[in-house]
């Protein structure tokens, strides 16, 4: 063993797990489209389709994005209508985010989405939720 091969682009753990991120999010995309939305702003419908009124930090929180990448996102899914963030009563330094009528549509056409990208996807339904498995683990196991 050669003391650079911990250098190899095959030996590392983060390469396959990026370039694996980076080409499922290129299947999205085609779909996605039809809808009006990037990647990054249909996980954030998904996630307000099931926690509505969240607050921008919770959201940060659940989709593992900073204020600085939330912001721009949000202001944007507001221009097209699907949100609207309001400021708290009980603490206006907190904004919430609320989706509009527009929005919680836009749900019923989404329906489709996850069985589309499954079919660009070659694995079994035991594999895959193998790796749904290994990957919350590591996410789960994080250290800042």
């Amino acid at each position: 063993m050669n003391k650079y091969d911990s250098l190899r682009l095959e030996n590392q753990l983060c390469f396959p797990i990026y370039a694996a991120g980076k080409e499922i999010v290129k299947r999205y995309h085609p779909i996605l489209d039809e809808l009006d939305l990037t990647y990054t702003q249909y996980i954030t419908m998904m996630v307000l389709w099931q926690t509505d009124g969240i607050s921008v930090k919770e959201l940060g929180d659940k989709l593992f994005l900073d204020s600085g990448t939330l912001t721009p996102l949000l202001k944007s899914m507001e221009k097209k209508g699907y949100v609207k963030r309001c400021r708290s009563e009980e603490d206006e330094r907190r904004v919430l985010v609320y989706l509009t009528d527009e929005g919680r549509d836009l749900r019923e056409s989404a329906l489709a989405v996850p069985e589309q990208v499954g079919k660009c996807v070659n694995l079994t339904p035991e594999e895959a939720v193998q790796l749904y498995k290994l990957l919350y683990k590591f996410l789960g196991n994080i250290t800042e």
